[in-house]
């Protein structure tokens, strides 16, 4: 039954969006402005992508290794490429989530809630340094851009990450949560939910590494907010970077939450609400999402590439018989 109204949910959200794109753009204009595009500036947008790669793969294992998983770099950059991958398949950047943890945990058996831990809470420290982001691009858009609304929503979700805060480290909130735990356990989620709270909470004593952590992902998202940039330069957007420091962590936030598979349609109508406040046509607006879409697409490509090796060499290793 929930499985159901979660499907029909991202059927009714992903009808929406796309009956918004089709009253707002004209197909045809769009068309050209994408034949049109500037492939310098799609290729830098992609290589801003993949090389913030290593510094993300770098920070994960620094949190594996505060719980006593070793892992290489490059094992953890591969484990990166391929989420990607599965991402385009499954709910936006959960699927990919799931797939790092379960990759890792057949490789580490044992260490499944440090690993769901360590995945969860580089999630948990990427919507924060999103949030610092907004909060950067809520001073940046006083009085110059008219995206009132927008930053309503940005206020939202920095209280909630406070909240969300407080409740994974605080051991003030140890009792109030533990109350939950009968309603948990009726859902059969109980289990999983405090090995994962467990895996979090245990990094609170660990504040140099948190601080740490969470300076190098501002850093990272914010050097990808320009990949955004580029993606709209493309197609000829005339705006500068700052408004995209506005725009960029509504966005992440946005791909975050799985309202659709990838994100189809309601990424676009984003780009299109949002880059339409600040007086951007909305064929180019569609465009850049759509654009943006395709780096991120191709993002995933090396994650195919590696399963399809991998699979490759499995099937090619010679069977050992027994007789």
């Amino acid at each position: 039954m929930r499985r159901a109204l979660r499907i029909l949910g991202t059927l009714v959200v992903t009808g929406l969006a796309i009956a918004y794109l089709v009253s707002k753009i004209d197909f045809h204009r769009t068309g050209h402005e994408l034949a049109n595009a500037r492939l310098a500036y799609l290729v830098a947008s992609l290589a801003i992508m993949v090389v913030t790669v290593w510094p993300m793969a770098w920070r994960w294992q620094r949190l594996l290794r505060a719980q006593g998983v070793e892992d290489r770099l490059p094992w953890l950059v591969r484990t990166y490429f391929v989420s990607y991958m599965v991402g385009q398949v499954l709910p936006t950047s959960i699927g990919g989530d799931a797939s790092r943890i379960f990759e890792t945990t057949r490789r580490h058996p044992g260490n499944g809630g440090a690993i769901a831990g360590s995945v969860l809470l580089e999630r948990a420290l990427g919507g924060a340094a999103t949030l610092i982001l907004a909060a950067i691009g809520f001073v940046l858009a006083i009085g110059r851009y008219d995206v009132g609304a927008y930053l309503w929503v940005e206020a939202a979700f920095v209280v909630g990450t406070i909240v969300l805060g407080v409740a994974l480290f605080s051991r003030s909130a140890r009792r109030p949560l533990a109350r939950m735990a009968p309603l948990l356990a009726k859902l059969r989620v109980e289990r999983p939910l405090r090995m994962v709270y467990e895996g979090i909470h245990s990094y609170r004593a660990d504040w140099p590494l948190l601080v740490g952590v969470l300076a190098l992902t501002v850093f990272v998202q914010a050097f990808r907010v320009l990949a955004i940039w580029l993606a709209a330069k493309a197609v000829g957007v005339p705006l500068g970077p700052r408004p995209f420091y506005v725009m960029g962590p509504l966005l992440f936030l946005v791909i975050l939450v799985p309202f659709t598979i990838n994100g189809l349609a309601v990424r676009e109508s984003f780009f299109v609400s949002f880059l339409g406040h600040l007086h951007v046509d909305a064929n180019r607006a569609f465009a850049t999402g759509f654009l943006f879409f395709l780096v991120t697409f191709a993002l995933s490509l090396p994650g195919a590439t590696i399963l399809a090796w991998e699979s490759v060499r499995g099937l090619a290793r010679p069977s050992i018989r027994h007789g």
